[in-house]
């Protein structure tokens, strides 16, 4: 059979035409700003249901919790054993949800300064993490961890946080840090810190609460130090109603700084009804999606 020069040109250029397209269609389905919901928050701690609420929601995808701490040496986490985290890799990928990130909220009541067998915990969470090919993890300072109200444990603290930093560089992983310092002081706390792989999740309700401007508190962050942020307030009037947020403005500002990534819905839930999961998240999963992925 021959295959002259002018047939070889010909199917070279359909197939780098083909490639280009591919490689086209990959890139337009490649959103910038993605919408998540919490597993805790809807309910539906470590629950195989969790997928199928998230898309009656109507977010891209879903932080899922490491399970109760409490005086365990570790989190519960039932995504350790490989039949249930199969089953859960299988169910989004069902539903073509993904997994933006693993969350360790047991340290929101318990001390992250104080706990003794830190390092399992956080490496039991790496492991999961990298059985599920997640790369961002969740970790709040939480209450017996507030650096305003107990600046003494700030050693202790940042000795951790360099240990973690070294174990997640090592596992190829993200750390997001919530604290609840302004955002120069968790510029400082980074620095003194002193890993890339520790950085700021970001959550909008911390500087609301508090009466500092979002924006600035954003754009001193940047967008190398931020992973993802939890996109809510404080509970009692869904986004859309919000008055001290104008999220076209927070769009803009994202844009300005050139942070792109997970947008994860946590609260501002309708004080009246904040048990009706799929009517609040719901909500709230359209009006994002109405901001930051309109064409």
């Amino acid at each position: 059979m021959h295959f002259t020069r002018r047939k070889f040109l010909a199917t070279s250029s359909l197939l780098t035409a083909g490639l280009f397209f591919d490689a086209f269609a990959a890139t337009a389905d490649r959103k910038p700003y993605k919408i998540a919901v919490v597993d805790l928050m809807i309910l539906k701690r470590q629950k195989l249901g969790a997928f199928q609420l998230t898309k009656e929601i109507g977010a891209d995808g879903i932080e899922i919790d490491m399970g109760g701490l409490g005086q365990r040496e570790t989190f519960d986490n039932q995504l350790a054993k490989p039949e249930i985290r199969q089953q859960f890799l299988d169910k989004a990928k069902e539903l073509n949800l993904e997994i933006c990130s693993l969350a360790m909220t047991g340290f929101y009541a318990q001390s992250f300064a104080t706990r003794p067998t830190y390092q399992r915990m956080i490496q039991d969470c790496f492991d999961t993490m990298n059985a599920m090919n997640v790369k961002v993890a969740f970790l709040p300072l939480g209450i017996q961890g507030d650096l305003v109200k107990n600046p003494e444990l700030r050693p202790a603290i940042v000795e951790r946080l360099k240990m973690v930093g070294k174990m997640a560089k090592k596992a190829g992983v993200i750390v997001g840090i919530e604290t609840s310092l302004d955002a120069r002081g968790e510029v400082a706390l980074l620095e003194e810190i002193g890993f890339k792989s520790i950085q700021s999740y970001f959550n909008f309700s911390n500087p609301l609460k508090a009466g500092r401007d979002l924006h600035d508190e954003l754009r001193i962050l940047g967008k190398k130090r931020i992973c993802q942020i939890h996109c809510t307030d404080e509970d009692g009037v869904w986004l859309q109603n919000n008055p001290r947020i104008d999220m076209k403005k927070v769009k803009q500002t994202l844009v300005n700084m050139g942070w792109k990534g997970w947008l994860v819905i946590e609260r501002s839930r309708d004080a009246n009804d904040p048990r009706n999961v799929k009517k609040n998240f719901g909500a709230n999963a359209a009006y994002l999606k109405s901001i930051f992925q309109a064409s």
